[in-house]
C-alpha cells in the first residue's frame, strides 16, 4: 500500500507557503480504514519501530510494527468473537502505553468506532459516556478497573469487558489471555473513508460532554499540518514523538501518535499518573526526542527545572508544538535557549476540527502573540458569531470559523445531538466559539472563548493575554483569569496564581502582578482582585477549568 503523494508534500522545495497552499489539495480514497495506514502498511518490515515503551517503575520495551499488527488482530478476534460489529462503539480506558494505540487500532479494522476515555474520569464521567454512546465492550487497565466495575451494572449495552494490569473477575477477559489464545490473522474491514471510526467526547466546561463523531477520513485532516514538521529537515526518518499529555483527546491521540505512525515512525509512550517535568527531560535524552507535542501548562512546568541543557542531551529535539491555550513570548524564548533554537509553534483546533491554525517556520516568519496562519486544505475566517458571515476588516475580533464542506478534519456530527450540531454548523462554516482575530496577512490570533472573554467598560480582554504576563513573573508557576462582576464596569478580570513557593504569596507580590499587566498590557486589563490557589482545576486534557472557577467565585451554575 503506497503512500498518498499529497501529504509527502515536505519532499518538495517551494518558494513561499502561499505557494504550498495554493497548491495542496485534499486527496481522500473512497475506501479508507485507519488501522491499513497506521499499521498493517508497515508491518511488513519486521524490525521497523512503533512504540518505545517505558513506565515510571523503569520497566522498558520496543514494540514493531509487526508487533502492534499482531497483537491487534488477535484483540480485533476476540471482539469479532465477543459479537462486536461494524458501527458498535468500544471504550478505550487505558493509560500511555501502546495497548491504547493497539486497542483503537483492533477497533477500527472490526469497522467499529473507538471512544477514547480518560483514566481520570469518575464514576459519573465514565458511566455518561459509555451509556451515552451505548458501547458494547471496553479496554480497561488498573487505574480505572474498579470504577467501571462500580458502575457496569447500569450500563445496559456493555457486555465485553478486557482488562489489562487487573486480576479479573468471572465477567471479564485479561489481554494476556487473549495474546495467548486469540489466532494473530485478521482481514481488516473495508470502509469507506467517511464512515464512523472514533467518538471523542469534549471536555465539557460548559453543560453535559458532547461525543464528537469523526471518520476514517479524520486522519488525513491532520496530516497537512504534522507534516509540516518535516520542512525543516525535509524527510520525515529519523523523528521520534513525544506527548505527555494521555492519549485520550484529539490532541494527542490525532496531533501526535496516529500521524506519527502514519508516517511510519515511533512514538515514545510513558505511562505515568502525573507529569514530571524531570522526567520529561531524560526521556528526549534516553530516545533521542525530535518531536515534542505538549501543553503550555507542560512547558511552563519546565521552565521550574534548573539548567536542563546543562545536565541533559537535548540536542535531538527539532520541533515543539504546543497547544490547549495561548503559548506567550516567555515560553518561546525559554524553549528556544533550551533546545538549541528548535522551531517553537502554536498549534490551534478543537475536537471538532483540530490542527487547523499554526507555523511553518520553513516558509514563513512567525509572528510573536499570533497562533499562525491557516494550514493547507483549510479555510478558516473570521465570521459573525450572530450571522456566520465573514468579516473582512483586519483586525477585527468575531468567532473563528473552519470551512466545513469537503474538510476532512471536520467532525460528521454530535452524537445524538442534532440540534448542537445545527448549532455548530451555520452558513457552511464549523463555529468554533472562540473569539480571534485575523491580520492582512493571515496571522490569526486567540482572544479566549466565548464564554471566557471579559467585557470590562465595553473593552474585550483575553484572559489568556492576562494570564501569559502573570506567568512570566519568577515567582509564579501557573495563573488563570476570569470575569468577575463590577458595578461601575459590568466586569472586571481576577486573577487565580499558583506561585513556586509559599513565601511568595504577599501583598506585595499582588501588587507587583497588578503593575506588571497594567505596564504591559493596559490599565482597564490588570486583576482587580488576585488569589493564590495550590493549583489550578483542569479539565482531563490539562486545559485550564475556568468554569470551576467562576463556580468557586459562585458567579455561574454548577
Amino acid at each position: 500500500m503506497a503512500h498518498i503523494d499529497q501529504y509527502h508534500f515536505y519532499e518538495r522545495d517551494w518558494e513561499s507557503y502561499e505557494q504550498l497552499r495554493e497548491s495542496f489539495e485534499w486527496e481522500i480514497p473512497d475506501q479508507f480504514n485507519m488501522a491499513e495506514y497506521v499499521c498493517d502498511r508497515w508491518s511488513r518490515n519486521r524490525g521497523r519501530v512503533a512504540f518505545f515503551a517505558e513506565d515510571e517503575a523503569g520497566d522498558r520495551r520496543t514494540l514493531t510494527f509487526r508487533d502492534v499488527q499482531i497483537e491487534a488482530n488477535r484483540i480485533a478476534n476476540y471482539l469479532s468473537e465477543a459479537g462486536v460489529t461494524p458501527g458498535d462503539r468500544v471504550g478505550i480506558c487505558l493509560g500511555q502505553r501502546p495497548e491504547a494505540a493497539v486497542g483503537h487500532i483492533a477497533v477500527w479494522k472490526l469497522g467499529a468506532v473507538s471512544v477514547p476515555l480518560s483514566t481520570q474520569f469518575g464514576d459519573d464521567a465514565l458511566a455518561y459516556r459509555l451509556d451515552d454512546c451505548r458501547a458494547v465492550a471496553c479496554i480497561v487497565d488498573g487505574s480505572s478497573v474498579d470504577t467501571l466495575r462500580s458502575i457496569r451494572s447500569d450500563l445496559e449495552a456493555l457486555e465485553t469487558v478486557l482488562t489489562i494490569g487487573a486480576d479479573p473477575v468471572p465477567t471479564e477477559t485479561t489481554w494476556d489471555a487473549v495474546e495467548r489464545r486469540s489466532p494473530q490473522q485478521f482481514e481488516t474491514e473495508e470502509t469507506n473513508a467517511d464512515d464512523d471510526a472514533i467518538i471523542i467526547y469534549t471536555s465539557g466546561t460548559t453543560g453535559e460532554p458532547k461525543g464528537v463523531r469523526h471518520a476514517h477520513r479524520l486522519l488525513l485532516g491532520h496530516l497537512p499540518m504534522f507534516a509540516e514538521n518535516f520542512m525543516e529537515t525535509g524527510t520525515a526518518d529519523e523523528s521520534v514523538f513525544w506527548t505527555p499529555v494521555e492519549w485520550s483527546w484529539i490532541g494527542s491521540l490525532f496531533s501526535v501518535v496516529m500521524p506519527t505512525l502514519y508516517y511510519g515512525q515511533p512514538v515514545v509512550a510513558y505511562d505515568t499518573d502525573r507529569f514530571d517535568a524531570e522526567s520529561a527531560f531524560g526521556l528526549i535524552e534516553r530516545y533521542g526526542i525530535t518531536n515534542l507535542g505538549a501543553p503550555t501548562t507542560a512547558l511552563r512546568m519546565m521552565m521550574q527545572v534548573d539548567d536542563p541543557a546543562d545536565r541533559y542531551a537535548l540536542e535531538t529535539i527539532r520541533h515543539v508544538a504546543a497547544g490547549g491555550e495561548a503559548v506567550g513570548e516567555s515560553v518561546i524564548r525559554w524553549a528556544r535557549e533550551t533546545f538549541d533554537g528548535a522551531a517553537i509553534e502554536e498549534v490551534y483546533g478543537q475536537t471538532e476540527a483540530n490542527l487547523v491554525v499554526g507555523d511553518c517556520h520553513s516558509l514563513k516568519e512567525p509572528r510573536p502573540g499570533k497562533m499562525g496562519l491557516a494550514a493547507p486544505g483549510h479555510d478558516v475566517a473570521i465570521v459573525d458569531p450572530e450571522t456566520a458571515e465573514p468579516i473582512d476588516e483586519p483586525g477585527a475580533v468575531g468567532e473563528i470559523a473552519v470551512r466545513y464542506e469537503g474538510n476532512p478534519v471536520c467532525f460528521r456530527e454530535y452524537w445524538n445531538k442534532p440540534d448542537r450540531t445545527d448549532r455548530k454548523v451555520r452558513n457552511g462554516w464549523l463555529l468554533t466559539e472562540d473569539f480571534g482575530t485575523v491580520d492582512e496577512d493571515g496571522f490569526f490570533s486567540f482572544e479566549g472563548r466565548k464564554d471566557d472573554v471579559i467585557i470590562t467598560s465595553g473593552y474585550r480582554v483575553s484572559p489568556e493575554e492576562i494570564e501569559e504576563v502573570i506567568a512570566s513573573h519568577v515567582a509564579v508557576t501557573d495563573a488563570a483569569v476570569i470575569g468577575v462582576p463590577d458595578e461601575d464596569r459590568g466586569s472586571v478580570p481576577k486573577a487565580f496564581v499558583v506561585t513556586s513557593d509559599d513565601e511568595w504569596r504577599t501583598p506585595e507580590l499582588k501588587e507587583k502582578l497588578e503593575n506588571r499587566v497594567a505596564d504591559r498590557l493596559a490599565r482597564y486589563e490588570y486583576p482587580r482582585t488576585i488569589e493564590f490557589l495550590d493549583e489550578l482545576p483542569t479539565t482531563s486534557t490539562g486545559k485550564v477549568r475556568r468554569q470551576s472557577l467562576r463556580e468557586r467565585d459562585g458567579i455561574a451554575d454548577s
